[in-house]
């Protein structure tokens, strides 16, 4: 049993922490820190309630390097697991490295000034992690995270070689309402109106922003309209897959959503740069987040599944195969169980997972990972048993776009 200090207060860390304390025997004692303490008392009272489990709550700037150190220090945990904003990740490495505890988040880092993820500063640590004698294990969500883990275990199990990977996210969940994002909206709008990127044939191609779309017929949503994107995984897939000549990742967006963005972005709202209003110094998109729901408060009102998963095509025995690893989550089920919509579920339950392997040394080593690293059978498996069941379907034929 061991110690995990939990950084974040928002929907993800929510489910994180209703799961931790759902398997005490893994973690023994959960301390939940965020700049907003009152976000920790209420989360803690819902775990109280449903399971009877207490655990501690701070308030800690992640930013403050030397205040999150302190606190590291006091809590005395085997893990932190950084559910906070992607800005802060850099942050909380340097006060894991300077306490001597392990550490794990869910996305990869983000300058705030610059909407561009990668993982070239992550990955910078690598030495700094393995000389101390720590692990870090980056992108412990679901995508990345159990997409990443999806492809390792295909490449594992199902195919010999693959060829192309293609990694579905269809969201079906209805809130009624006209414009809300399903996870933090600063983060949310900036990756959605980035260029997309995919790889291909040993190198990146760009394309503006949702300008690529394709119907599919998603199991347990129906068809809809998913467009080709940028995410995080698809760096470290083809770092560590170079065999790999094509990834490329999809996310559905229905109409009004688009129709919504469309509007916002040509007027200024998703930017990131600095303007003055009333004498004062603004960031549209950061004035924006103020204005749309909070993605914790949804839960409640969000009806429906989502369905994320990853198609390969290779070749098994001399034979191509195509194989459709997927995961279809229900918005009311989740809520019902963690007081959190299917998005959260999806992302803190991996997590969750993720923390578990640590702490149970299934997943261990000196310096910093990425999923695609580790042996995926023993993550399948609590996948399985933890409310995130997959299925695995071979395909007639590759997809034909």
């Amino acid at each position: 049993m061991s110690r995990v200090l939990v950084i974040g207060a928002g929907g993800v860390s929510s489910v994180a922490v209703h799961k931790m304390a759902m398997n005490a025997d893994i973690f023994s004692h959960i301390t939940l820190a965020s700049r907003t303490k009152s976000k920790c008392d209420a989360i803690a009272e819902s775990v109280k309630s449903r399971f009877g489990v207490s655990i501690d709550t701070a308030a800690i700037d992640a930013d403050d390097v030397a205040a999150t150190t302190a606190l590291i220090q006091s809590v005395k945990p085997a893990l932190v697991v950084n559910l906070a904003l992607p800005y802060q990740d850099l942050s909380i490495m340097d006060a894991c490295l300077a306490a001597g505890v392990n550490y794990l988040d869910t996305a990869n880092y983000e300058p705030r000034d610059e909407a561009k993820f990668e993982y070239k500063w992550q990955w910078a640590y690598q030495e700094r992690f393995k000389e101390a004698g720590l692990m870090a294990l980056l992108g412990s969500g679901f995508d990345p995270g159990v997409t990443s883990v999806f492809a390792t275990y295909t490449k594992k199990h199902l195919l010999d070689r693959i060829d192309t990977l293609d990694i579905l996210d269809c969201n079906g969940g209805d809130t009624g309402l006209p414009f809300a994002t399903n996870f933090n909206p600063e983060i949310n709008l900036r990756e959605v109106t980035a260029n997309s990127r995919h790889w291909e044939n040993g190198q990146w191609v760009e394309g503006p922003a949702l300008s690529h779309k394709q119907a599919f017929d998603f199991e347990g949503v129906g068809q809809k309209n998913m467009y080709l994107m940028y995410h995080e995984e698809l760096e470290s897939l083809a770092k560590f897959y170079p065999e790999i000549k094509r990834i490329r990742f999809w996310m559905t967006f229905g109409d009004s959503y688009l129709k919504h963005l469309e509007v916002l972005e040509n007027i200024g709202m998703t930017s990131i740069e600095p303007m003055m209003f009333q004498g004062r110094e603004i960031i549209p998109i950061e004035f924006l987040k103020a204005l749309l729901p909070e993605p914790a408060s949804l839960g409640p009102i969000t009806k429906g599944k989502t369905n994320i998963g990853t198609i390969a095509t290779g070749e098994k025995d001399g034979v191509q195969k195509t194989f459709y690893v997927k995961n279809i989550c229900d918005h009311e089920e989740a809520y019902a169980e963690t007081g959190n919509q299917a998005v959260s579920y999806t992302t803190g339950v991996p997590a969750m997972i993720g923390a578990a392997m640590m702490l149970t040394g299934k997943w261990s080593g000196d310096g910093v990972f990425n999923m695609e690293q580790l042996d995926p059978d023993p993550f399948m498996d609590m996948l399985n048993k933890h409310g995130l069941p997959w299925t695995v379907e071979e395909l007639d034929a590759p997809l034909a776009f």
